[in-house]
């Protein structure tokens, strides 16, 4: 099989066949639950999840929306969010961040913290 070419490759992602926001329905629910023990909080958690991987794109001056500044954005966003970047029974979601770079372990965190109601 001969492998596309530059141009037709960057013609795929400019119109949109490679690239999904974190509003999309990117991949599916992950079936995350939370368990009665759950520790992870915005404090021990999500802040630095989402300061680490999200923010240089959907915080207040980058150029992606939804914006998750706040946590409040975030609870508010969460489904996508876990379509697009979590990680639970029914599903490991690789979409967000677009550089791949998080371990499938803090996708999973992702998941049960949202499923957590994002605390």
């Amino acid at each position: 099989m001969k492998a596309p070419s530059l141009l037709g490759l960057a013609l795929f992602v400019v119109a949109g066949g490679g690239v999904s926001a974190c509003g999309d329905a990117a991949g599916q629910a992950t079936g995350s639950t939370c368990p009665s023990d759950s520790a992870l909080t915005y404090d021990n958690f999500g802040q630095d999840f989402f300061k680490t991987n999200c923010l240089a794109c959907h915080g207040s001056n980058g150029p992606q929306s939804p914006k998750y500044d706040t946590v409040a954005q975030i609870r508010a966003n969460g489904s996508g969010i876990d379509k697009a970047a979590a990680a639970g029974p029914d599903a490991v979601n690789t979409v967000m961040p677009n550089t791949g770079s998080v371990a499938e372990a803090e996708r999973r965190k992702l998941g049960e913290w949202l499923a957590c109601g994002a605390p």
